[in-house]
């Protein structure tokens, strides 16, 4: 009987997971449209997905984790016309940037990850199906769209009804459309595109439509039917929606039984986006700060949690990161494998069976920690650096961590910005978190001295 516990977007609870085969699960996440460097919130999606693929597989399953790469649509194709290059060097060069920032970040490689544009006839494929049971049709524009009030289940993973979806829909300009509802599978080919972008199709010169892409990928790899889908919170509508129609329509049984979905990065409340402006790309991140101590950072919310970043939470992490790597400095494991019956590891386990709760998790990691700088028992630092390497932690050595910190001094810029959070909390007579702010700041060299005339001095200790 499995332990598992997992939030499923479709049925809006927690239920206990159980695969379709026994012992082997198969994973689909939407991957990275290539066509620019990925973003904070990007890396919080793949980090999701790899704790999830992590301990499935530390939980003794046999994992086939598919995610793909996006390598045509609007953007991508606007985008190689602006540089003057062709399709294929814009998203292998991105491709490529996304290999280098997500390898840093300790993110392991999917089992499988399939392109976009190898899967051209599996996607008319569907198509085709979905014309034959009348749901899909080619507008005047030439374009092949779905019909989506012919499928009976529409909204069920938003929540979203139809009208609700008709009250707030925008004017359409596509007249080649019966209803504003519905959704292009197969875009006809304009003059002005690049030739690479044209395939051959019973109607016509095209490309695919976004949807539709991953129902084919995902079909082709995994079955009609398969134990989870997951991908970023802001794709659950309209792209989930639309491949639960397309994929539900063309073959008549559930796409995935189990719908994950990460929750967005935020700054200043607001959703991290390259729309908003507000985002950092995961390489500027990591010219600043170490590749590790943003792994932590991000496993220190839960992935269903909005994420807040800010240079200040970093550096509370790389504190907090520090303190593990500091109470194993000097001291050594006993070399046996991790117990997994020890009290920690079965809390540790708990957790993690908890919907990946790695808040939890990484709460018993302070724990062990705690007890290695008592005992400094071999059996407590095997069981940390174990439990730790489960979440891709502290896999290198303590004096490695600690130099490049020591070389990686807190700076002033975001010292300035710590002490005006303390002055604001301290306004709000939240004094607890204006403690912290101090704590924090001490445990990282520095020593703040309130003056009488209101204003902080600092200086490292």
């Amino acid at each position: 009987m499995s332990h598992l516990k997992i939030y499923n977007t479709l049925a809006r609870d927690k239920q206990t997971f159980v695969p379709m085969e026994a012992g082997k699960v198969r994973m689909y996440v939407c991957g990275m449209t290539v066509y620019d460097y990925c973003h904070v919130g990007h890396a919080r999606m793949m980090m999701a997905f790899d704790v999830i693929y992590r301990w499935l597989r530390a939980s003794g399953y046999d994992v086939q984790y598919v995610r793909n790469v996006t390598d045509i649509d609007d953007k991508i194709i606007r985008r190689a016309v602006e540089n003057n290059e062709s399709i294929h060097a814009l998203t292998s060069r991105f491709e490529r940037f996304m290999d280098e920032d997500t390898t840093a970040l300790g993110i392991l490689p999917p089992t499988d990850v399939p392109h976009a544009t190898e899967y051209v006839p599996q996607m008319l494929s569907i198509i085709e199906q979905l014309e034959a049971k009348g749901l899909a049709y080619q507008g005047d524009d030439g374009d092949v769209n779905y019909a989506v009030r012919g499928f009976d289940g529409y909204g069920k993973l938003s929540g979203k009804s139809l009208d609700d979806l008709r009250a707030g829909e925008r004017v359409d300009v596509n007249t080649g459309k019966r209803d504003p509802l519905d959704f292009v599978l197969w875009k006809a080919s304009k003059e002005t595109e690049p030739a690479e972008v044209k395939w051959d199709s019973k109607w016509g010169k095209g490309r695919p439509g976004w949807h539709i892409e991953c129902s084919a990928m995902a079909c082709a790899l995994l079955g009609e039917q398969f134990d989870i889908h997951g991908g970023g919170q802001d794709l659950q509508f309209p792209h989930h929606e639309n491949e639960i129609a397309q994929s539900e329509g063309a073959f008549g049984h559930p796409l995935a039984n189990v719908w994950i979905h990460n929750g967005f990065v935020r700054v200043d409340n607001e959703k991290m986006s390259k729309s908003l402006g507000n985002f950092f790309t995961i390489r500027d991140v990591l010219k600043k700060f170490d590749a590790e101590v943003v792994r932590f950072f991000i496993l220190r919310a839960h992935y269903r949690s909005p994420l807040n970043y800010s240079d200040v939470h970093i550096d509370d992490a790389r504190g907090a990161l520090t303190r593990l790597y500091t109470a194993l400095d000097g001291v050594a494991g006993d070399g046996a494998d991790l117990d997994w019956n020890e009290d920690h590891a079965q809390r540790f386990a708990a957790a993690m069976d908890d919907d990946f709760n790695t808040p939890v998790a990484v709460a018993v990691l302070f724990e062990l920690a705690s007890e290695v700088n008592k005992s400094k028992s071999p059996v407590a630092v095997r069981q940390l650096q174990g439990l730790a390497g489960v979440l891709g932690l502290l896999e290198r050595s303590p004096q490695d961590f600690l130099q490049a910190g020591a070389t990686d001094a807190i700076g002033e810029a975001i010292i300035v910005e710590a002490i005006a959070a303390r002055a604001a909390a301290k306004k709000a007579r939240d004094f607890a978190q204006s403690d912290k702010i101090r704590a924090d700041l001490l445990a990282q060299g520095i020593v703040l001295e309130d003056k009488p005339d209101g204003t902080t001095n600092w200086r490292r200790a």
